[in-house]
């Protein structure tokens, strides 16, 4: 396992502790992150969509993990030992009728509804699985899961810590990574292999853009064009160790820079330091977003939000915007991600990583210099 027993001993015991103030006699898991979050199960194999995979947290006692045979092996190797398998796929029950027999005996069953969270089983199977259940509620458990991984262990902020840093080290090497005329695709394929040298399991995420007014967007996948002296390059990853990412992107100037990209730069090195000051216990997602946003002005660039959560996945809740009031706690790791818009249809976004702490946050990536580094 990745962490010790008493790690998932603990997460359990804080989501009973909610469970029992809901009055939820179980909660009912059926997704990569939070299967694992619970028990520790870690595969790839989750990128097959055949086979689906379920997890029952009780009111009381260990989870209970319904599985295909061919996990059960790799189950067997986590903490969960009342492990219950059948062969999939099946033609007619992948797995619903023993996921009714463990959930039989509980009237009051949660499940992620909320923003940001899906059912990863067959629908016409979860509607049998209600039926097989006519005398279970099945109620909404988003706000207990998402208090619950909000606030990172000093284990996982530890393993977060180091993907951090394994991705600074690479991004500064971007003077011996990059140069004129080298492809988007090289360019994107070198970091990559740079990032796995360092020290990271995968790069499951690794976007970027070019152009001597920023990029159009900060979500594409490279192509063939080169870079050119004056282009802004841009990388953003979300890179992995032991299943939890990082997430944050540098900017590098080719050759030159003009002069109005700099102090675009400036500007949102300015904002984020505005959104450090704000990330205190007790701000709100909103302040943190209004305090980087007040930096931008009328500037403001098209992602849609400042930053957001950070653990298990690339993205987790809450989210740096105006409508969020999710109040910070200690222990809680954040994106800070603002963006601005460049006259002529450029952009530019820049990202850190923090953990909240009682006082001022902890930098989880290594600060960007205020100056654009250009190579």
């Amino acid at each position: 396992m990745d962490f010790a027993t008493s790690e998932f001993e603990g997460r359990v015991a804080r989501v009973q502790s909610l469970m029992h103030q809901s009055k939820l006699d179980a909660i009912f898991l059926s997704t990569e992150a939070d299967i694992r979050y619970f028990t520790g199960f870690r595969t790839l194999f989750w990128q097959s969509p055949t086979r689906p995979w379920f997890c029952i947290v009780p009111g009381k006692g260990k989870p209970i993990a319904v599985v295909p045979e061919i996990g059960a092996p790799l189950m067997a190797n986590t903490w969960i030992d009342d492990i219950r398998t059948w062969a999939s796929p099946h033609q007619d029950d992948d797995g619903v009728s023993l996921v009714a027999d463990a959930l039989s005996s509980f009237s009051k069953i949660g499940i992620p509804m909320g923003r940001e969270s899906h059912l990863r089983m067959p629908h016409r199977d979860f509607l049998e699985l209600q039926s097989q259940l006519k005398g279970s509620e099945f109620l909404d458990a988003t706000p207990i899961l998402d208090a619950i991984r909000f606030v990172k262990s000093e284990s996982e902020i530890a393993l977060q810590h180091k993907i951090c840093a394994i991705a600074s080290n690479t991004f500064d090497k971007a003077a011996v990574l990059f140069h004129e005329g080298q492809t988007l695709a090289n360019a994107f394929q070198t970091f990559k292999i740079e990032l796995l040298q360092q020290g990271a399991e995968d790069v499951p995420y690794l976007v970027g853009g070019a152009g001597a007014l920023g990029y159009d967007d900060v979500i594409s996948p490279p192509d063939d064009t080169p870079l050119k002296s004056g282009d802004v390059f841009m990388l953003d990853t979300g890179a992995t160790l032991r299943g939890y990412f990082c997430d944050f992107d540098r900017n590098f100037g080719i050759g030159s820079i003009r002069s109005d990209v700099a102090k675009a730069h400036e500007t949102l090195w300015l904002a984020t330091e505005a959104g450090l000051q704000a990330a205190r216990p007790g701000s709100t997602c909103a302040d943190i977003a209004a305090a980087m946003n007040s930096v931008i002005g009328d500037a403001g660039g098209n992602v849609g939000r400042c930053g957001h959560g950070l653990g298990t996945q690339l993205t987790e809740t809450p989210s740096l915007i105006h409508w969020d009031h999710t109040k910070m706690v200690e222990g809680a790791t954040m994106t800070l991600e603002p963006s601005i818009s460049i006259t002529g249809g450029g952009m530019l976004v820049h990202e850190e990583n923090i953990v909240i702490r009682d006082g001022a946050p902890q930098l989880l990536s290594r600060r960007a210099p205020r100056e654009m580094v250009v190579v």
